[in-house]
């Protein structure tokens, strides 16, 4: 149990990287708290949006290992917002703040869903540079609880987390997933009733993503074949919705492949990032990259990932 709680590197990264809290909403009780990690020169960073039972503590993986490779990484948690036009506002406001013109976004499952709703609320005067898109989805229909969204905030924290943790994963794992599983449910267990209320309810109210308002953004799809929340038919829908996408399979990971199948994941980020070496909107510091990187990402080509 807790191994991921008790790993060296989780240890690292709690004793090396800052957690700030930033406020800039007029409502002072709306805080976003941030991992900000590498290096500051860098304008353009990849941030890392995390899903209904997630904070920004489980993409420590992808902080260590990106920054060590010389990209500006930030990993966030949301404040409580009830609304999407609500959260639209308040992140453009965010990155207003830390004076970040456009960004990189890797959204996991509801952090995917809101990447591609602040991409489509900012089309007109683009914030997103591109979009890493991880067991996510394009339509909250898909989850048949749009009836419900609206009574959430009514649910004591006990019934939220129950509803939340009946998309876990069940029967047998592997070891490495089974430590994924329990380290969510240690996150999970840290978030109050507000803030698991207003994330399902951001999940379930019914809005999908409009495709032609994002169709400039350069998209990778990362999806896994094993058992995890998302239907076959919503993984689908994801590839229709965006039929340029770079796709990134893994054979297994469930629901966190982030945090148990870390090297994989993060192999496809930095292959999804090396399309911008060499533009303003390169998050990686540039006296990192190499002369021949730079050459195979100028000669890249768009196949799919196999």
């Amino acid at each position: 149990m807790d191994e991921i709680k008790v790993s060296p590197d989780y240890n690292w990264f709690r004793s090396t990287v800052p957690l700030k809290r930033i406020i800039v909403d007029d409502d002072d009780s709306k805080v976003w708290s941030l991992y900000d990690a590498g290096p500051k020169s860098v304008r353009c960073p990849i941030i890392f949006l995390p899903p209904v039972s997630g904070t920004a503590e489980v993409f420590f993986q992808q902080v260590l290992a990106l920054t060590g490779w010389g990209y500006r990484v930030i990993s966030l948690q949301y404040p409580v917002y009830w609304d999407l036009m609500e959260f639209c506002d308040g992140f453009r406001k965010l990155l207003d703040h830390l004076h970040l013109d456009k960004v990189h976004l890797f959204g996991a499952s509801l952090g995917g869903f809101l990447a591609q709703k602040f991409a489509e609320y900012t089309h007109k005067s683009p914030r997103v540079h591109s979009l890493i898109l991880c067991n996510s989805f394009s339509d909250t229909s898909i989850f048949n609880q749009t009836w419900t969204a609206n009574s959430f905030w009514l649910m004591p924290a006990f019934l939220l987390k129950k509803i939340v943790l009946g998309n876990f994963a069940k029967g047998p794992v592997d070891p490495k997933m089974a430590d994924a599983i329990d380290f969510m449910v240690d996150r999970l267990e840290s978030l109050n009733q507000s803030e698991l209320a207003s994330r399902l309810t951001l999940n379930c109210q019914n809005s999908y993503v409009e495709p032609h308002k994002i169709k400039d953004v350069a998209v990778t799809i990362i999806d896994v074949f094993d058992q995890s929340a998302l239907s076959l038919e919503a993984k689908e829908e994801m590839y229709k919705l965006y039929p340029n996408a770079r796709r990134a399979h893994l054979k297994t990971g469930g629901n966190f492949p982030y945090l148990c199948r870390s090297a994989e994941v993060n192999l496809y980020i930095q292959i999804h990032m090396r399309q911008f070496h060499g533009t303003r909107y390169a998050a990686i510091n540039p006296a990192m990259v190499s002369a021949e990187e730079l050459e195979m990402s100028s000669n890249q080509d768009s196949e799919d990932y196999q």
